[in-house]
């Protein structure tokens, strides 16, 4: 007798909304015409995503698609947490394009369907409990992404990078897609539970050549997501040739969908004392080169991007420790997952509240300049330039940037709760590396003019700021010093 599978639509309400959105914003610049009513669609549906993933995920795990104990939509704490902050993080980019959509740099239907297609992958990743759903929405979410980054007309450099970013992905793809079937291959099995469970219980298979295989293209695959070390090489220069808003959903969005996809493969399905070797090595090269290069950075958003790189590599930082606490208490491998889910809300609010900074001290449509262009820009500009430094100092981990500081002691913590104290200490050492160029460039805002172009020259903005960029950067800012004075409430969110 066949049994009738049961769908719990209550539980794919935040996926019907995401995808609804993408929907409805094709039929307004259709049937409207009107840009403005493209976007307000589009934010509307990027608010309302945002409220379903939390009130669906308030109510406990739902799950659905199942078969037998397996199902491939599982949506609780952590799905709510990841709903909610990608479908954020989409009207906070759609904010900062709103200057440049109305200035006609990019078609305004095709921008808004594709970041809302971005984000139905997003929603859906967050929940998904089996490697194709994984697969597909990483890709869902990454897909339109090639084309924003090369939307924007008559950029060369635009078009450069979203070429440079198509290949890469493609690779990575290819590579995740080859993991994933050679697992299937050694336990008949895709749901991440299963996998998990069956080489739990079978540690003949976890011995197989082809497992070790599995596991080490599921990882490399992974890693070019999060652009970690040495899968990094895409990442600054796409950064750099995207538009503003486009290189900070990159920089958010994107790479919190990467490390939440790791983050389920290697919690749930691999085995930690494979995976937490290679991870721990990922987690030192990230960081370290993702910093030292940085040091070197002329450019804003280089900058940036390599920063992102070492941030990742913080995040990484506690899975790293997985081999050593699977010999421990369950409590401190939970510790090293809840502390790599927060660290990487908390890199998102800041990231998020940097770019916002640099949109709005860069003229409109323009891209992200170089240091010497933002220096002595608190001097014409000062509530912007706090905020953008407010958003630096929190990155570099020191008060009064008190996100960034709790979110580096929650991953030092999960560390020595792990037996990993040698990583704490070059997480330790890399946090010190980075306050060199975070402080420098903080410093620079508010240095004397002397560089010919510089903001306080007229490379900054010389109109007054665009409301909706304002409001972003207002927001982003409030934000990060909420969730520095409770960091508890991520801490909580990512526990469950």
């Amino acid at each position: 007798m066949n049994a009738v599978q049961s769908v719990d639509s209550v539980a794919l309400l935040p996926a019907y909304l995401a995808a609804g959105t993408a929907v409805l914003v094709l039929i307004t610049d259709l049937l409207l015409a009107r840009p403005r009513a493209t976007v307000v669609v589009a934010a509307l549906g990027a608010l309302g995503t945002a409220v379903a993933s939390a009130g669906v995920g308030a109510a406990g795990d739902r799950r659905t698609f199942c078969v037998g104990a397996d199902c491939s939509w599982i949506f609780g704490g952590r799905a709510a947490l990841v709903g909610a902050v990608v479908a954020l993080l989409t009207l906070g980019v759609l904010g900062l394009s709103a200057p440049a959509l109305r200035a006609g740099r990019s078609p305004v239907g095709e921008y808004c369907f594709l970041l809302a297609c971005s984000m139905t992958g997003g929603v859906v990743l967050g929940a998904a409990g089996d490697l194709i759903t994984l697969i597909v929405a990483l890709e869902t979410l990454t897909l339109p992404l090639y084309v924003l980054v090369g939307l924007r007309r008559g950029s060369l450099a635009s078009a450069e990078a979203a070429v440079t970013f198509f290949v890469v992905s493609v690779v990575a793809t290819t590579v995740t897609l080859l993991g994933a079937a050679l697992l299937y291959a050694v336990t008949g099995g895709l749901h991440l539970d299963r996998v998990g469970a069956l080489l739990a219980e079978r540690p003949e298979l976890r011995d197989l050549p082809l497992t070790t295989a599995a596991v080490a293209l599921l990882l490399v695959g992974l890693a070019f997501k999060v652009a970690a070390v040495p899968f990094h090489a895409w990442a600054p220069a796409t950064y750099d040739g995207a538009p503003l808003p486009v290189a900070a959903y990159l920089s958010t969005a994107s790479k919190l969908g990467g490390l939440v996809a790791l983050l389920a493969v290697v919690q749930r399905a691999l085995p930690a004392e494979q995976t937490g070797p290679v991870l721990a090595v990922l987690a030192v090269l990230t960081m370290t080169v993702g910093n030292l290069v940085a040091l070197r950075q002329r450019r804003t958003v280089r900058l940036l991007a390599w920063s992102s790189v070492a941030q990742a590599g913080y995040i990484l930082a506690p899975l790293g420790a997985l081999a050593l606490a699977a010999g421990r208490t369950g409590e401190a491998r939970s510790a090293a997952y809840a502390a790599a889910v927060a660290y990487a809300v908390f890199f998102v609010v800041l990231e998020l509240a940097a770019f916002a900074g640099v949109t709005a001290l860069r003229p409109v449509g323009a891209d992200g300049g170089t240091l010497d262009d933002l220096r002595g820009a608190a001097r014409r500009y000062p509530w912007r330039s706090a905020a953008f430094g407010l958003a630096l100092v929190g990155l570099a981990g020191l008060p009064p940037g008190l996100a960034g500081l709790f979110a580096k002691v929650t991953v030092v913590r999960a560390l020595l709760d792990g037996g990993a104290g040698w990583l704490a200490l070059v997480v330790a050492l890399n946090a010190v590396i980075g306050l060199a160029y975070y402080l420098r460039v903080t410093a620079g805002l508010w240095a004397s003019t002397t560089t010919p172009g510089a903001a306080g020259a007229g490379g900054a903005v010389a109109v007054p700021l665009v409301g909706v960029v304002a409001v972003v950067l207002a927001v982003a800012t409030v934000a990060a010093v909420v969730v520095g004075a409770a960091p508890q409430l991520v801490l909580d969110l990512a526990g469950r």
